[in-house]
Parts: C-alpha cells; structure tokens; sequence
C-alpha cells in the first residue's frame, strides 16, 4: 500500500512539472526573455492577486544580484533557522532538482525541500486561474506556488532571490523588509544589458521606496547607479566595503568596522561553512542584512549568527564531493561566468593543495567559454570537456573547438558518466579533480554521482 502511495504521489509529481514545463521552451526562450515587451510586471501582481495576495502574508527579505545571491540567501535562511524561526527559502535555478527552489529552512529540517505531495497540490490551486492570465510564464507560476505555499505554511520570515535582473522579475510584488544586491558582473548581457550600470539599473528595479538596501562592494559605475536609485526613491542604503569592512581568509570572516557596533562590535570574528574568499563579502553582506532585520526577529544575535555561519549548507559551490586516503580529491563549483571562474581559480591556487588537477568542463552556449577557459585551463594537468543533457548545453566538440582556437588541448566525451570515469582513470592519489563550467553541468555530475561512486572510488 506504502508502494502503491508513493508511486501515485511520484506520478502526480512528474505530471505537474510537465504541466509546469509546458509554458517554456529552453530552446528557442531562453529564460522566458528578461524584457519588457515580453515581461509584464502587472501579470504577477495579477496572478497573486487571484490567489489572495500571498506574498504579503509573511516578511520578506528580497535579494538580487549577479554572483552570491544564492550563497547570502542560504546564509541568512541558516541564521534565522538557528534563531528558531521556519524560513521559506526561494531560490533559482537549481543544482540537482527542481525542489530545491522551493524550501522551508529550518532547525528541525534544514535542507526543507517542499514536499512533492505540497508541491501537486499548491500548483492544482493556481492552474484553475491561469486562463485568466495571459501570457503568463513558467517562473511566474512557480513563484505563485512559492508564495503560497510559504502563506498556507505560516512561514515566519520568506527569503526570496530574484530569478533573472530584478525590475522586470516575478518576485518584484513582494514589499521587503530590506532589498539585498550581491556582487555585480556582466552576465546576460543580451537580457540585461551591456555595461555594469545597465545592469545595475536592471538588478536596482528590486529597491523599493523607504525600504533599506545593502550592497555588496561594487565598481564604480555600478554602485553609482545604486546610489542614484536609492536616493530617488529615499532608501537608507549600507554598502559593504564602506559601512561594514571584513578581513580573513577562506573559512574565517573578521567584521573589521560594523555599521551597527550594538549588533556587531567591531573585530567580530565567524567561522563559516563556505570555502572561498568570496564567501567574505558573501557573509558580510548577509551579517549586515540581518542587522537591518532584527528588530524584527528578537532572537537573532552574535551566537546564532556564528552558528548559523558555521552550519549553512549550500552545494555546488565549493563543495568538496569526495575526499579519501588513497584517492584523489573531487571538487565542484558551479562558475559560470568570467567573474565566477576568476573567484574558482583563487580558489584552486590558494586554498587547495594538489599534486596536479584535472577538469571536468561543460558550459550552456551562451555563457562567457573563452574567457572560463584562459583563467581555468592553464591551471589543469588536463581538460575533459562534457555535456550535460539540456538543449543549452554546448556539444563537447564545439568546447573542444574553442579551446583548440585558444592553445588548449581537450579530451572530448560526450557521455557525463564516461567523463567521470576518464577523470578518476587519469587521477592518482593526491590529485585533485574539479567539475565546472555551469550549475546545469554541475548538478548533473552530482546525480551521476551518487550512482557511480561506489564504483569510481569503491
């Protein structure tokens, strides 16, 4: 009978997220175009509005940005969690399946990943409604299932990361207690524009009057069109690298100077469960946010900061996968951009110890290749170029191509799981083996993972 359930269950699961598929088409809309003739900031305020307003059922912390906004949202998820608080937690896109954008965080569960049971029938109550919005898009719906699930859960506090940009997002209905933008990059340059102010502007669309703003550290142009929005729209805004200062190394954060010395006096120090250097600002960003929030949370302080720090979980980035005597070192990170593989080869030139590395390289066909691969590949012994199974992916061929163009030498295989094979045939004892290139790639390496280990490393 238990059987029987669960299958049923799998099976309504698998038809929703068909249902849920049919309103995109990777190939020909990437990302459901990020712009104004085809995003309609009104429809999703229509949609919740047919739902009840969910969103404004709950606090909110909204967070936008180019690099970090995931890692800074699990961050701050894990502090409140460890105050005692359930946490709904949104995130995009995800690494190995879809419920992990949808999660309730906290001390009891802290991965929290919606129920597929919860999932079928929150998404049952929305698809009545949708004939009365046209046009609506894949990521609109599941915000909607989100932001309802999060209200019929009785969240304490919601978590939201945009999806792509920020002005033109479906999550940009929500009214945030504070508004967060990470780190700023070119990235989606043909969604989001060419310059770091146009970009800027895009992410900037998530501040909202009167409401606080934190900034990660920013180039200039960019921070200044931040600055400029804030301003319009009266927003205190907190800058890290100028109201708050950090020190450290990889797994060690110092606050330096807190904007708030009453929270957090200066000279602070947290261990934190993220590994690179970037995750300094990352962490920053997220102990300054919730500075901000805590007026509202009366039992978040330094203690459970520090836990919090110390315990959050977030894979893909970092994640050292396998590491055993007499084996060779699996690493994954999900760059994905030349600024995100800048942070990946400090990463493997300063806080690892290897004897030789090898990667594992496969990226969509719109991301920034040539430039991933001048900063990654002259670091490797050799480069194994894959694919995961997704329209975006680039052909291991075209990858091998452009690095041959660039001076590289590649060892084409189009098969993920034989991919892994060569790299553990090739690897000795002390090696290191990193996977990257994508969060697609990446996350499909991870479900390969778990069936091949036991004979890769057994």
């Amino acid at each position: 009978m238990k059987k029987e359930r669960l299958s049923t269950v799998d099976q309504a699961y698998e038809e929703a997220l068909d249902f849920l598929y049919g309103f995109i088409n990777l190939e020909k809309n990437t990302l459901d175009r990020y712009h104004a003739s085809k995003m309609d900031t009104e429809r999703p305020r229509h949609l919740c509005g047919l739902l009840g307003d969910p969103h404004l059922k709950y606090p909110t912390i909204h967070i936008a940005g180019t690099k970090g906004k995931g890692s800074v949202a699990a961050m701050c998820a894990a502090v409140l969690s460890s105050a005692g608080l359930r946490v709904g937690l949104y995130t995009s896109p995800h690494l190995r399946e879809f419920r992990e954008r949808i999660r309730i965080v906290s001390s009891a569960d802290p991965i929290g990943l919606i129920d597929k049971a919860d999932f079928v029938e929150q998404l049952n109550k929305i698809r009545p409604l949708l004939h009365s919005v046209q046009e609506v898009t894949w990521f609109e719906i599941v915000t909607a299932v989100a932001f309802q699930y999060f209200a019929a859960e009785q969240v304490d506090v919601a978590i939201i990361e945009v999806g792509l940009g920020g002005r033109l997002d479906a999550t940009n209905v929500i009214e945030p207690l504070v508004a967060v933008i990470t780190s700023l990059s070119l990235d989606h340059t043909n969604l989001l524009g060419n310059s770091l102010s146009e970009i800027a502007y895009e992410k900037g669309g998530i501040i909202k009057p009167g409401v606080p703003l934190v900034s990660a550290s920013q180039p200039g142009e960019a921070l200044l069109k931040l600055k400029e929005i804030a301003l319009s729209r009266e927003c205190p805004i907190t800058v890290v690298g100028q109201n708050w200062q950090f020190d450290g190394r990889s797994h060690d954060l110092t606050i330096t100077r807190s904007g708030n010395e009453a929270f957090i006096p200066s000279g602070t120090s947290f261990k934190l469960a993220l590994a690179g250097e970037h995750q300094l600002e990352n962490a920053t960003v997220a102990v300054a946010t919730l500075s901000i929030v805590r007026s509202h949370f009366a039992d978040v302080g330094i203690e459970v900061l520090r836990q919090g720090l110390a315990e959050v979980q977030w894979d893909g980035r970092l994640q050292v996968v396998y590491e055993g005597d007499g084996q060779p070192t699996f690493l994954v990170d999900t760059a994905h951009n030349e600024d995100s593989a800048s942070k990946l080869e400090a990463a493997l030139t300063h806080d690892y110890e290897y004897r030789r590395l090898w990667l594992l390289f496969g990226a969509p066909t719109d991301k920034a290749i040539d430039q991933m691969m001048v900063l990654l590949f002259p670091l490797a012994e050799g480069v194994i170029v894959s694919s995961a199974e997704h329209p975006r992916a680039a052909p291991p061929y075209e990858l091998a191509s452009r690095a041959r163009a660039l001076g590289f030498e590649t060892i084409e295989i189009d098969d993920v799981d034989l991919a892994l094979y060569e790299a553990f045939r090739l690897a000795e004892p002390g090696d290191l083996i990193c996977a990257t290139g994508s969060i697609i790639f990446v996350g499909d390496l991870l479900n390969r993972w778990d069936v091949l280990q036991s004979q890769l490393v057994g």
